[in-house]
């Protein structure tokens, strides 16, 4: 069984694309090029469900066009549409894998401050304002700390671990 932990967001299906089973898969990821096998990963009521590529290209720089196994009719691939779409991080590379995952993508990791220590865990991120937040269970309050890159100094996939470099006075506001 394929758990949430194992596998990140790359997208969002769109529409079927044609007759024979198509989908348009909304990404800004190129997983696949590094594969000899290529597959994805979608929620299927509530259960993470692996799907085989027959073949993929790309339509825009924002945009795939899929053939899946054994979706071979528009109604079939129907079924899939908006669809949030996963890759298992197994098969990525961690330098890769950092410019593919988006925030959301960190939920549930342990954020850890160089000075101060571990913060506690990410439970939302907060998208509504010009800077992205993450929100985080910090001594029974919530905190709010700006998703920089430059503020994350490294990333342990496996540990679900965030270590950042938080600047002085941020955690006394």
């Amino acid at each position: 069984m394929i758990k949430s932990d194992e596998v990140f967001k790359i997208g969002q299906f769109a529409k079927p694309h044609g007759i024979k089973g198509e989908i348009t898969l909304m990404t800004d990821c190129d997983v696949f090029d590094d594969t000899d096998d290529p597959y994805i990963i979608c929620d299927m009521d509530g259960i993470l469900v692996p799907f085989f590529l027959e073949d993929y290209r790309y339509k825009t720089q924002s945009s795939m066009l899929l053939k899946l196994e054994g979706v071979d009719t528009e109604e079939a691939a129907r079924e899939f549409t908006n669809r949030d779409v996963f890759y298992p991080l197994e098969l990525m590379d961690e330098n890769e894998l950092l410019g593919d995952v988006t925030w959301d993508n960190f939920i549930g990791f342990t954020v850890i401050d160089e000075k101060a220590g571990e913060l506690g865990k990410i439970v939302d991120v907060d998208e509504t304002t010009v800077n992205v937040l993450l929100q985080i269970e910090y001594q029974g309050k919530d905190l709010l700390l700006p998703a920089a890159e430059d503020l994350v100094k490294h990333v342990d996939f496996d540990k679900r671990e965030l270590l950042m470099a938080l600047p002085e006075g941020l955690l006394d506001l």
